[in-house]
């Protein structure tokens, strides 16, 4: 397979990666940076929070939910919207917000243009991956399975499942440990603020995915540039430059 570059103008240098040379790992969040999952969740959230009567009747907005509700987990979220509710009534509603996500998901769910040729460049590499999302366990294997990227991730963490969810940097220090892998030769793809300030938090440079979050609140989050999707230019330059500095130093097999 050809290399991934890019005829286009070398990125700006903010959109540099080189500085991890030589690449150990990269660490993908899920909804929203494998698939375009955001309009599926809002739909899910918007149909189930009218049938309980939240805001008056009056159906939440995208703007509410990308600032509100996208890149939290369950256990915020529930506490957000129902602050009077008790715990066990606001995770119920939260589960059958899932269910509802994966009966809508099962039609709607693609890739993020280009993932899959990114992937096959991962493997042709040999560089470590995770899966780092705050989605619950159902939803995260579900939306792998769709995507047929099951067997690609080596580690899946998830932050139900850790002491702290992202924006805390808790799953992502996970990833490293567990993949035995330096923050400082790994860069992470997130579509979220909070999922960006927890790559952030964890020491490693975050690539921030426009796939629905407003760009200024990637930026404010600490992203280390945006892209369109896996096509798009800026990401292709940083990737040929990082691996030119890897054939350059003599580390990496490209």
């Amino acid at each position: 397979m050809a290399s991934i570059t890019s005829d286009s103008h070398p990125a700006e240098s903010k959109c540099s990666l080189s500085e991890l040379s030589p690449l150990e790992a990269i660490l993908f969040d899920i909804d929203g940076t494998l698939c375009d999952s955001d309009p599926i969740h809002y739909h899910a959230y918007r149909e189930l929070l009218l049938e309980v009567g939240f805001n008056g009747g009056v159906p939440i907005t995208e703007d509410f939910y990308a600032k509100n509700i996208s890149g939290k987990h369950n256990e915020v979220i529930g506490s957000l919207l129902f602050p009077d509710w008790d715990h066990e009534k606001a995770m119920k509603f939260m589960d059958d917000k899932e269910a509802t996500f994966r009966r809508l998901a099962s039609e709607q769910l693609k890739a993020v243009n280009g993932l899959h040729k990114l992937c096959k460049w991962i493997e042709d590499r040999g560089l470590k991956r995770a899966a780092v999302s705050n989605a619950p366990r159902a939803n995260a294997e579900f939306m792998l399975s769709m995507l047929g990227l099951s067997d690609f991730f080596q580690l899946v963490v998830l932050g139900p499942e850790c002491d702290r969810a992202k924006p805390f940097p808790d799953p992502y220090l996970k990833a490293l440990r567990d993949l035995k892998v330096s923050p400082d030769h790994t860069f992470v793809f997130e579509d979220s603020a909070s999922g960006v300030k927890a790559g952030v938090a964890a020491g490693m440079p975050v690539v921030g995915l426009t796939t629905r979050n407003p760009e200024q609140l990637l930026i404010d989050a600490g992203a280390t540039f945006l892209i369109k999707d896996y096509e798009d230019p800026k990401l292709l330059a940083a990737l040929g430059e990082l691996e030119r500095a890897s054939a350059t130093s003599g580390k990496v097999d490209a």
